[in-house]
């Protein structure tokens, strides 16, 4: 017979190369259940060195005991307006369709001064703090003595892209670790069979920048955010292959007992596989374990109808708020809600018509949110669970086209707040110039209120590091950073 070519595998299609290995991605995720299952002898984990592999999501103890256990951010992609929503301003009412003298930079550049574009809702004052709030949120409006609102923030980017990695990763450059991921580094997850980082997307589809804002950056792939469905299966990609039988599964099985006989001393010797068994784990475990996680069938009709479930209107971001609740019940570390998705009026970006663009996103996000932090309470599980809603930036208070009333970006002063999780209710802090344009008491910066989640969280966002690159990296940057003490209770 002749001699197959030595070469002969250099000219496998791709579809050839993936038949034939893929079945072997099954036997790792195995190994890795037998493995902690004891099948395999202890020093059989060892990562080269001898030593057990450790997983890298296993929860660790905080710096701190603290009440907050996760996070919930709800990000409203685009820029929500902060003087049409949460920053009474009462001089833009007098001052609408005039132009006067004032300092705006956004995609439009650098201008000194625009036509103001007066607030198009009314404000009332709400709760025992007497918040003002616009009446886009009649329902976040009755939880405002729950709330911390932070009217001075402020970011390096007014332009999307940049301004939603620096909100989600505090630089303004890709590659670095998302919140989330630096969160789960440093505390690990509680839950084994679900990711501790989950995010869930606009129906129009993801931010600008895509996966950059929930990556692990230079950390390893294990703590960056798992994208997960509302319809469909939740996570995708977790079936076994096609044909796979429980025959095929037995005989894998006798393979792995008989190499482990022969093999009593093996080791295995790369930490990366290691870490891969882990994922391959999860994901088994996730099979298992997602489909009733986001089973919303065993919720009463009561919380249905609390979420907005039964109003087209509401339904899609209800389901977002009330998974959410149901995840961060069952340990998930983080999670993270998109309002709005694609471009232009898909999200919050109202640059040509600021009242049917709000109208549209408020109208569906308003409720479910109020929904989320009143049955987060009710349930008492507010305390340990740290909310977050704001998007990347603000809005100006002029019209960025004539004759349109629309705004342009604004990161030199805008509205985000915190609830829960051991924040203060009821209160407000920072303020914004007479029209809303940029901060000018108590001003804030995006990593201000990143050490203020890590804080909250019992982590010390100024020594919680990981080393790259020849340095010991931070979420929070080089200088040191001083959470937000005015709204911690």
């Amino acid at each position: 017979m002749k001699k197959p070519p030595a070469n002969q595998f250099c000219h496998r299609t791709r579809r050839q190369f993936l038949h034939e290995t893929g079945g072997g991605f099954g036997a790792v995720a195995l190994a890795g259940l037998l493995a902690k299952d004891g099948f395999f002898p202890a020093e059989s984990l060892a990562a080269g060195t001898g030593a057990a592999y450790e997983n890298p999501l296993a929860p660790k103890p905080p710096a701190r005991v603290t009440k907050a256990k996760n996070v919930i951010f709800l990000f409203m992609y685009g820029g929500p307006s902060q003087v049409d929503t949460f920053d009474h301003k009462p001089e833009l009412y007098k001052l609408d369709d005039k132009t006067i003298k004032v300092k705006t930079f956004g995609r439009g550049g650098h201008k000194d001064e625009g036509v103001i574009v007066g607030p198009k809702w009314k404000f009332k004052q709400y709760g025992e703090c007497g918040k003002w709030v616009s009446d886009v949120f009649p329902h976040q409006a009755q939880c405002v003595d729950d709330i911390a609102f932070l009217h001075s923030m402020t970011a390096d980017s007014p332009i999307h892209g940049s301004a939603m990695v620096m909100m989600n990763s505090g630089n303004i450059l890709s590659g670095n670790p998302s919140i989330g991921s630096w969160i789960n580094y440093g505390l690990g997850s509680v839950n084994e069979n679900l990711p501790g980082y989950l995010v869930m997307l606009d129906p129009t589809g993801g931010p600008i920048g895509g996966s950059r804002n929930w990556s692990s950056g230079y950390m390893p792939a294990t703590f960056q955010g798992t994208v997960l469905q509302s319809k469909g299966p939740p996570i995708l990609d977790l079936n076994l292959p096609t044909g796979t039988t429980p025959a095929m599964q037995r005989r894998l099985l006798d393979q792995l007992k008989s190499y482990n006989e022969q093999h009593q001393r093996s080791r295995i010797e790369n930490s990366n596989l290691a870490a891969r068994i882990n994922s391959y784990e999860l994901a088994y475990k996730m099979q298992q374990h997602a489909p009733e996680a986001v089973d919303l069938a065993q919720e009463t009709a009561a919380t249905h109808a609390l979420y907005g479930l039964d109003n087209p209107q509401t339904q899609d971001f209800g389901r977002k708020c009330l998974l959410a609740r149901r995840l961060v019940e069952r340990g998930v570390r983080f999670v993270q809600l998109y309002s709005g998705g694609a471009h232009n009026n898909d999200n919050w970006d109202a640059h040509e018509d600021v009242y049917a663009n709000h109208s549209y996103h408020g109208g569906r996000t308003d409720q479910p949110i109020a929904a989320l932090i009143k049955d987060l309470k009710q349930r008492g599980m507010l305390d340990e669970t740290l909310i977050i809603w704001g998007g990347e930036f603000g809005r100006q208070p002029t019209a960025e086209f004539k004759r349109q009333p629309g705004r342009d970006h604004n990161a030199y002063g805008f509205t985000m707040y915190m609830a829960g999780g051991g924040v203060k209710g009821g209160v407000s802090y920072g303020k914004t110039d007479e029209l809303g344009a940029a901060a000018v008491e108590g001003k804030l910066h995006v990593r201000n209120l990143h050490a203020t989640i890590l804080h909250l969280m019992g982590l010390d966002p100024n020594h919680l590091t990981y080393f790259h690159d020849g340095l010991d990296k931070k979420l929070v940057g080089v200088e040191e950073v001083e959470p937000i003490h005015e709204i911690l209770a």
